[in-house]
């Protein structure tokens, strides 16, 4: 729409899709809004709309994502994460815990230490699909009420996977961000559910996912209402064994040129290599992911899930001194939680 367009031409333009049988989504922007076009079957009479008043251009959306394209809404779509924190914008956040909730006392240590060093929300799994059914699985609902209690002790946002569409009502209820991990990227009745359920979404790309099967994973959520997604870049098979994954740094200035939605990157799980993961972390900011998530243990050695990979806290604080300086380089900054975030998490 033009920039002067009144409420009313915005308005005459949603009603007129509406009668031609498709669904309208406005877009407000800092200086226009967009209307999306949604359920388009190749036969829109272009001129019908073309000559409403307010009307400034029609724009052909050409990829096979449509709301996710940066033909779609070319703003940087930012995503409050529930506790002050942004994830899309000028600065970097950093999501940093275990693998895994193993219990009470040690999701509450290093909830504390990870909020001291420079991280804005908390990672832990309550569900854990894992490659054997012999692995340790998760806490349950039990660990979704850890997690919560460690929110209220830090102020740090909860980030969680959901594992399954039956679960995702109980994760939404505890978590401020649900997470979709790599291996149910594509698990669709759960991208519906999750698209639903009030709360962002952070997608993890699949282990051989392509680009465009990501940014259709993301498609699935936004058409289910939720504009609210982060994309994670977490690393792809590779023919090579030395590490866990191949973490795919080209992918985020790549995928950031084609969709408005932020993309973070995960060096824990994109190299399985503990002394690997503070260098890759370092590479992804530097090549502009709007934030990291990062697996911290207390004790590695002695993880129930992902020893190997995870940092001890003290390489955490290191982690976040050097990539600050990397974020300033390129005139951004690593976010901090809100100063109203009291040492018990009261805003």
């Amino acid at each position: 729409m033009d920039h002067r367009a009144t409420p009313e031409e915005i308005q005459r333009v949603v009603d007129t899709i509406s009668d031609m049988g498709y669904g309208a989504k406005p877009m407000p922007g800092r200086q226009r809004t967009a209307i999306g076009l949604v359920g388009n079957d190749g036969r829109v009479e272009s001129a019908r709309l073309a000559g409403l008043p307010g009307v400034r251009e029609l724009i052909k959306v050409s990829q096979p994502y449509k709301q996710v394209s940066r033909e779609w809404r070319d703003e940087d779509t930012l995503v409050d994460i529930g506790n002050g924190v942004v994830i899309g914008g000028r600065e970097v956040v950093v999501i940093a815990g275990p693998c895994a909730v193993e219990g009470r006392e040690q999701i509450l240590d290093i909830a504390a230490r990870v909020r001291d060093a420079g991280a804005s929300a908390l990672r832990g799994g309550a569900f854990k699909p894992r490659t054997s059914p012999y692995s340790f699985q998760g806490l349950g609902p039990k660990g979704l009420e850890l997690l919560a209690e460690a929110r209220e002790e830090t102020g740090l946002a909860v980030v969680t996977e959901a594992v399954e569409p039956e679960g995702v009502a109980l994760v939404a209820e505890y978590a401020d961000v649900i997470q979709i991990g790599a291996r149910n990227m594509q698990n669709y009745p759960l991208l519906k559910r999750a698209g639903r359920s009030g709360r962002p979404v952070l997608l993890k790309r699949g282990m051989s996912a392509t680009i465009t099967e990501l940014l259709l994973a993301a498609e699935y959520l936004l058409s289910e209402g939720n504009p609210h997604v982060i994309l994670c870049e977490r690393g792809v098979r590779s023919f090579d064994t030395r590490t866990r994954n191949l973490l795919d740094l080209t992918a985020i200035p790549l995928v950031k040129s084609l969709t408005h939605l932020p993309v973070i990157a995960d060096p824990s799980h994109g190299t399985g290599v503990r002394d690997k993961v503070t260098p890759m972390a370092r590479a992804a900011v530097a090549v502009g992911a709007d934030g990291l998530i990062i697996e911290v243990h207390p004790n590695p050695p002695e993880a129930l899930s992902d020893g190997a990979q995870s940092l001890y806290p003290e390489q955490f604080e290191r982690l976040i001194r050097q990539c600050g300086p990397i974020a300033e380089a390129i005139d951004r900054s690593l976010a901090r939680l809100p100063e109203t975030v009291g040492s018990a998490g009261h805003f």
